[in-house]
């Protein structure tokens, strides 16, 4: 088996390597080399689909972006999508330059950080598995339906979780559903707006949902693999950018009514076992790393820190009693970060104490955890008209992590807004640098056009340099600016796109 996976990731590799030079996925392999190679026996459908969880961990080496900059693990564009322009993170000692303009909202389309290649280049991977792995049925006749049903439910999993990412930074992109196989293919292709996009990782979603499997027998595979209750997750977090709040709630509530999940009280282990450890009781989908496969944040986060928690977010978002120094939120010093430091701590701890070697850092990327779903059926509720519900969700959460009486908030539960705000303030402090936070803010300032747009503008300006507050405050004011930019390499090498005009 080892061999084939070698094989594979040889075959992956060359897809991101043979390329030409106005290919803007940067995906084209050589003709013939994927039907030729592979795709003869249920061991080969098995290989691809370890590939792609293996392009969730580390891109393929000596790859580089198109504009010749950084080439950043998927894990590390998850956080940097999510964190780097909202108000939890701030720049750091070795902060690149086009990573510190986008913080303030100087962002141009040569900015390195605005390629979507490790995106597509795992969405190519999915789209391979989806196209090919069902012709196997004719060639292994020991492959059944349901087996290869299974192996589709993770591959259109992964994709509608790529392509959902994608149309939350980027609002409107290619939606290419078919494999990169020949240098025939069109490559000339224009985005798709972000509603169509949604609608496509729905219908991929629900199919995935009707394959997927509850269990794998194996803890590790379960929280690390797609199951249907990972899928569940990603429909409520969706839906709830739908403005489907019925469906969020159905969704949500198949996870919580599952039984396979728990939040773990507050002890003096709940930090190893959740994050050092990980693949805890909390564990819906994790990114697995290993001591043989390291996560990238030892030394983005630690030895040469590009970002560093806000200087407002220890007494701000975990509430620091000034008379008495034991009364604490466990979740903040030592946990999410290193007070007086601010270093960013949850990704390298051992404990509460102790931080993980180089060579130990292997603490997981946490795509879905128990209490995101929690919160996202909060939010539901609210918004349908259930704020006592939603706040009772809030309540065993906060019960439950020991959460300090300064950061509890008296809400009327029949005020949207207020409830809102405290689930806002809740996934802040419990979701802190899982690269949530601006698509938390983002997805309930635009509801019903944009009504709660200060919701943006406050959130920009906790971190806004003095001298920049007018200019970025003015920014914000169009919704397009609340997106990326397309990189200006793309726009180069694919006639038929558009940029988002806020960046014309």
């Amino acid at each position: 088996m080892r061999t084939k996976i070698n094989a594979l990731l040889t075959i992956l590799l060359i897809f991101v390597t043979t390329v030409s030079c106005n290919d803007y996925l940067d995906l084209r392999p050589e003709d013939g080399i994927v039907r030729d190679e592979f795709w003869k026996t249920k061991e080969d459908i098995q290989a691809a689909v370890v590939g792609i969880y293996s392009s969730l961990l580390k891109s393929p080496p000596v790859v580089k972006v198109p504009t010749g900059g950084t080439d950043y693990t998927l894990s590390e564009t998850l956080f940097m999508f999510g964190e780097f322009r909202a108000d939890m993170v701030s720049p750091g000692g070795f902060v690149t330059p086009d990573q510190r303009d986008i913080t303030t909202s100087n962002i141009l389309s040569s900015n390195d950080l605005t390629s979507w290649a490790v995106l597509y280049r795992v969405i190519n991977y999915c789209n391979t598995v989806i196209e090919l792995a069902p012709g196997v049925l004719k060639t292994d006749p020991t492959l059944t339906q349901k087996q290869l049903d299974n192996y589709l439910s993770e591959a259109l999993a992964i994709r509608a979780y790529l392509y959902f990412t994608l149309a939350r930074t980027f609002k409107d992109a290619p939606l290419k559903l078919t494999a990169t196989l020949s240098d025939t293919d069109n490559f000339q292709l224009a985005s798709s707006t972000q509603n169509q996009i949604f609608e496509q990782v729905a219908k991929d979603l629900e199919l995935a949902e009707k394959y997927a499997v509850s269990s794998y027998g194996n803890t590790a595979y379960d929280k690390g693999r797609v199951t249907v209750y990972a899928i569940n997750a990603m429909q409520a977090d969706l839906y709830l950018w739908m403005e489907k709040y019925p469906d969020a709630l159905a969704a949500a509530t198949k996870v919580t009514n599952s039984g396979r999940f728990a939040l773990i009280p507050m002890s003096g282990s709940w930090f190893s076992r959740v994050f050092a450890e990980g693949n805890s009781s909390e564990s819906i989908f994790e990114f697995q790393f290993s001591t043989t496969n390291l996560n990238p944040f030892y030394d983005m986060l630690f030895q040469r820190p590009e970002f560093v928690a806000s200087q407002t977010v220890l007494e701000d978002v975990f509430g620091v009693d000034f008379a008495d120094a034991n009364n604490v939120d466990k979740r903040g010093d030592r946990c999410s970060l290193i007070a007086g430091t601010n270093e960013i701590y949850k990704f390298t701890g051992l404990n509460n104490s102790e931080r993980k070697s180089l060579q130990e850092a292997d603490t997981h990327w946490f795509v879905y955890r128990y209490a995101d779903v929690m919160l996202l059926k909060a939010e539901a509720l609210a918004e349908m008209g259930q704020g006592d519900e939603a706040l009772k969700i809030i309540k065993e959460i906060r019960d439950t992590r020991g959460a300090i009486k300064l950061t509890e908030q008296v809400v009327d539960p029949t005020n949207k807004a207020d409830v809102i705000d405290y689930i806002l303030a809740e996934r802040a402090r419990e979701l802190a640098f899982e690269g949530k936070r601006w698509f938390d803010v983002l997805r309930n300032a635009r509801k019903n056009n944009y009504e709660r747009k200060e919701l943006m503008i406050n959130m920009a300006l906790v971190n806004a340099p003095a001298d920049q507050q007018q200019s970025i405050m003015a920014k914000l004011q169009d919704p397009n600016s609340h997106y990326l930019p397309i990189n200006e390499y793309d726009l180069y090498t694919n006639k038929a796109l558009v940029q988002n005009p806020f960046y014309k």
